[in-house]
């Protein structure tokens, strides 16, 4: 996934001949911090609510003045990750996506950023979950892979967790069948260590959405 795929055409951004008082006005309306201003189409930067209130004159059009611009975007084809990182590193909720040829395309949003990723990762998709405790040194996916799919399942999605200052690892792996003992029975066979494994009647959600903060964190999100 990527970031021409996440954009969305629910805030507009303002144009350069617009005033700082436009700009808190719509930063109000959309209840962001932060809104992109263009000018022919072109980027000019983000601009943020402490930016207009040290303006001279917040009624002055913002082509006229000195403005502090955050230069802060990604590229049309930056992956979903390289967004999460950008957005969490300047700390914005909104973040701006350009062409090469540095032309404004739209925004993406926090929350849009989060329905998303909760795609990305099959979160709705049936399934059960298992968690593998792993020495990051033996994690050879195709194994993995090969011992699941010898029992009529595929992995779905799958998410690295790296435990803070050791060696190992949790794999999360997403699998496409509720019924798992089969493939536990598989696991246990090649000495995988299984930390946990959720169905839906056993909050399966829950831990999902508990894996996805992890992830977040590990990103600095």
């Amino acid at each position: 996934m990527i970031a021409k795929q996440l954009l969305t055409d629910l805030i507009s951004p303002l144009k350069s001949s617009d005033t700082g008082t436009d700009a808190l006005y719509h930063m109000d309306e959309y209840k962001i911090s932060f809104i992109p201003v263009v000018k022919n189409g072109n980027f000019l930067g983000l601009i943020g609510e402490t930016d207009v209130y040290n303006l001279e004159d917040p009624d002055l059009s913002l082509v006229d003045q000195n403005v502090p611009y955050k230069n802060f975007f990604v590229r049309e084809h930056q992956h979903i990750f390289e967004v999460i990182k950008k957005m969490s590193s300047e700390k914005i909720t909104v973040l701006p996506v350009l062409n090469e040829k540095d032309q404004y395309l739209g925004c993406i949003t926090a929350n849009i950023l989060t329905e998303h990723f909760a795609e990305f990762i099959s979160i709705d998709n049936p399934g059960a979950i298992i968690i593998l405790e792993l020495n990051q040194k033996d994690f050879v996916l195709s194994q993995i892979a090969q011992i699941i799919e010898s029992q009529d399942a595929k992995i779905l999605t799958l998410y690295i967790t790296p435990e803070k200052e050791s060696t190992k690892m949790e794999l999360t792996l997403k699998i496409s069948k509720m019924e798992i003992q089969p493939i536990i029975q598989a696991l246990n066979r090649y000495n995988y260590i299984i930390k946990a494994t959720f169905t839906e009647d056993e909050g399966m959600y829950e831990d999902l959405r508990d894996r996805y903060d992890s992830l977040m964190n590990y990103l600095n999100i």
